[in-house]
């Protein structure tokens, strides 16, 4: 049993660390290479000197529960029944039986950062932390105890600052999700090249390359490195809407329900937007619709916004079977999806556009779709444009005329 969790008996050589004196250790690879593996082992090496101080951090407290620490390659899988850490969930807390200890956080709270101290950290799918920067350089101050205290970084990679930094500053492991495919199931690789294979992003998610801009596309990279805002910093808005582009099934190959959060502050030429959430997926009309009340319900939300395409007076009808009193709007769309989108991107590029944090899957749609592909623009990003426009561009916004494909206020428009 203990030959079956020898890690340097199964490792493949670029999963083992490399050696010399270094600081940062990057594993930049596609989905299925064995990232999280890596970070674990590495993690279950660095705890085996007695009374280290380790720190996991994770994209949400969530990941770093399920995946992080008991996850099919979490720690808790790697370890030897007799090293196995006590994992006390209340106090975010690994105890090993040496007395080394880690200390669990959330990319989403960078705060929780500020004043703990580390010998090492595991730092897991960075590229998608909701404040990259804020995080990473609350850890590096309290990476300081030890002689040569280290951080493994497991990734796969977004053209994010940070990223490129590291890319240009680390020590580099890159791979893809083909060099682990004798231990991936046909299935698992079945998906991943159905959703990916022949795209962009697939290049980033299968090959981990570092996507650029992509020719033809309305956003471009540049529109993102300076928009971030965190919870606390929400201004005071106007508006709020909830905007839902429903996907007709709930199959693993259908497209994903759009839903985007997202408010203003000021009217006319002077207003901002503020894209506060998403919460798209694959789900079922049920499952959407209580996922878009819920959303309703927390951010205090004036109305939800609904495409009416496909599903018609049903997709009203599914929301307001789970609360009747809600104020649905439902739009049309009879324009074509680029020169929707052509005015939403604009205010991206006139700064009037910012994010709570950042949304991976969002921003990797705004910036892989180009109206000259051919493809049908994805669900996150239609459901940004039908929330931006109703807040910013139509007749409702104190812009006057008819903007952005709104014909009129009221219960139903035609984009």
């Amino acid at each position: 049993m203990r030959l079956l969790k020898d890690w340097k008996q199964w490792a493949r050589p670029e999963q083992l660390p490399p050696k010399g004196d270094w600081r940062v250790w990057l594993v930049d690879a596609g989905r299925g290479f064995g990232k999280t593996r890596t970070g674990a082992e590495w993690s279950r090496e660095k705890a085996r000197t007695p009374w280290s101080r380790g720190a996991f951090i994770g994209r949400t407290a969530a990941d770093v529960r399920d995946v992080m620490i008991d996850g099919e390659s979490g720690i808790l899988a790697c370890c030897y029944d007799d090293e196995k850490p006590h994992y006390e969930p209340s106090k975010r807390r690994l105890t090993f039986p040496n007395g080394s200890q880690v200390t669990c956080f959330s990319a989403e709270k960078p705060s929780a950062l500020r004043g703990p101290q580390h010998d090492w950290v595991w730092a897991e799918e960075t590229a998608a932390w909701k404040y990259p920067d804020e995080t990473w350089d609350m850890m590096q101050m309290g990476l300081r105890l030890g002689k040569n205290p280290q951080v493994c970084v497991t990734t796969t990679p977004r053209p994010i600052p940070l990223i490129k930094k590291l890319l240009k500053t680390a020590v580099v492991t890159t791979g893809t999700t083909f060099d682990n495919i004798a231990n991936l199931p046909q299935p698992f690789i079945d998906e991943l090249m159905g959703s990916y294979s022949g795209t962009r992003i697939g290049e980033q998610e299968l090959y981990a390359k570092l996507l650029e801009d992509t020719p033809g596309a309305l956003w471009t990279l540049a529109m993102f490195g300076w928009f971030g805002f965190r919870f606390e910093d929400t201004p005071e808005l106007r508006e709020i809407v909830i905007a839902v582009d429903p996907a007709t099934t709930s199959k693993p190959t259908s497209n994903e329900t759009g839903i985007i959060v997202a408010g203003v502050r000021g009217v006319g030429p002077k207003a901002e937007g503020f894209v506060l959430d998403d919460i798209s997926g694959k789900m079922t009309p049920g499952e959407w619709g209580r996922a878009v009340v819920a959303a309703y319900r927390y951010w205090k939300a004036n109305k939800i916004v609904v495409e009416v395409n496909q599903g018609g007076d049903l997709v009203v009808a599914n929301i307001k079977s789970i609360d009747p009193h809600i104020r649905v709007d439902s739009v049309h769309q009879f324009r074509g999806k680029d020169v929707r989108a052509e005015p939403v991107a604009a205010l991206y590029e006139q700064r009037r556009i910012r994010h709570r944090g950042q949304f991976p899957q969002l921003e990797d749609q705004l910036h892989t779709w180009s109206p000259l592909s051919g493809e049908d623009s994805p669900d996150r990003l239609d459901a940004l444009v039908i929330a931006l426009t109703d807040l910013m561009l139509g007749a409702t916004s104190g812009f006057s005329g008819s903007h952005g494909g709104f014909s009129s206020p009221g219960s139903e428009t035609r984009l």
